[in-house]
């Protein structure tokens, strides 16, 4: 069984700064990965995808800003485009129940922003009460 919870929180300057700058470098991942399908007459493997626009792009000076975050969240974009490929090419074929799924879009900063993280695993975070965020 899959646990959602929803917190709200009031960030601060900061947080607010530190936020911004995640959400930027997902939806820069994201539409790196996404332009890079696009060029390839084959979709490339998400391992394939997640060493090009992460850990290749982390080493060029004009994306060494994307090492100032962490990784998980670049991964999880990278994953979440994966699905939406998935899911895109199971609806042309017709196994996908539900309606029509369109082809991936490029992100852009003015819709809704988002970043997921890895749920802990830890007994002893599941037990507290208090959340704490992982790195930003």
């Amino acid at each position: 069984m899959k646990a959602r919870y929803q917190y709200r929180f009031y960030p601060t300057d900061q947080q607010k700064q530190s936020l911004a700058q995640l959400f930027g470098c997902v939806r820069v991942v994201w539409n790196d990965a996404l332009a890079l399908c696009k060029q390839s007459e084959k979709k490339p493997k998400s391992v394939e995808l997640q060493k090009s626009v992460i850990t290749q792009a982390k080493q060029t000076e004009k994306r060494a800003w994307l090492s100032e975050v962490s990784n998980i969240p670049l991964q999880q974009s990278v994953a979440d485009l994966e699905t939406a490929f998935k899911n895109f090419f199971d609806s042309c074929k017709g196994s996908r129940k539900g309606s029509k799924v369109g082809y991936p879009k490029f992100k852009k900063r003015t819709n809704s922003q988002s970043a997921r993280q890895r749920r802990e695993r830890s007994e002893k975070h599941r037990e507290s009460r208090d959340r704490a965020l992982p790195r930003l």
